[in-house]
């Protein structure tokens, strides 16, 4: 019942840009924390950007300047923009959710999109 599709991953340029977008159901999108991680082949997947139900930000210092992540509650949907991409962005970026009133719950994934940047 509860899905959190991304879309907008693909291949780029370095240099270029990309709009992630993340549509949830099946949850009360607005009372769920949001996240972006990714995972890159032999690494960790690590967190890349994260919003709060109330509107608060916060970046992996590789993306600060460069990502910015945003949401819409009336289309349960999260974003993140990345622009001036560079090669080791390359990875796939998975969707998170995580209930805000309720410390210690299973967030939700989504399955991930595949953003490549080409040198």
């Amino acid at each position: 019942q509860v899905q959190l599709v991304e879309s907008g991953g693909g291949l780029v340029q370095s240099g270029g840009s990309l709009r992630l977008s993340c549509a949830a159901s099946g949850i009360i999108f607005s009372i769920y924390d949001m996240g972006w991680y990714r995972q890159a082949p032999g690494k960790q997947r690590e967190l890349v950007a994260a919003i709060t139900t109330n509107g608060r930000t916060d970046y992996s210092d590789s993306v600060v300047g460069r990502f910015t992540i945003s949401r819409d509650n009336a289309k349960n949907t999260v974003y993140l923009q990345m622009n001036s991409l560079k090669p080791e962005d390359t990875a796939v970026y998975y969707c998170n959710a995580r209930y805000a009133p309720g410390a210690f719950q299973s967030p939700y994934w989504g399955q991930g999109t595949q953003v490549t940047v080409s040198s």
